[in-house]
């Protein structure tokens, strides 16, 4: 299972950007969990300026807008690293 945390104030950009993870994952039957991080410590601990930002493996991947299609299905076809 791939683990996605979306950094941000809970804004409609942080709320599409979770939905669309998810979205394509599922088209492309990838299990994913998507957790949103409101807490603006939490969010701080990334060095993340502009949000919605998106984090996999403790790496910051994406911040400062709702990512595309193409782009997050690149993530989810990259290999896992633990």
């Amino acid at each position: 299972m791939r683990h996605f945390k979306v950094l941000g104030s809970g804004c409609t950009n942080c709320q599409k950007t979770a939905a669309l993870i998810e979205q394509v994952a599922n088209q492309l039957a990838i299990e994913v969990r998507v957790e949103k991080v409101t807490d603006i410590t939490a969010i701080l601990h990334y060095q993340v300026m502009s949000t919605p930002a998106v984090v996999e493996n403790e790496q910051v991947i994406h911040a400062g807008s709702v990512p595309n299609e193409n782009m997050i299905r690149s993530w989810l076809n990259q290999p896992v690293n633990p």
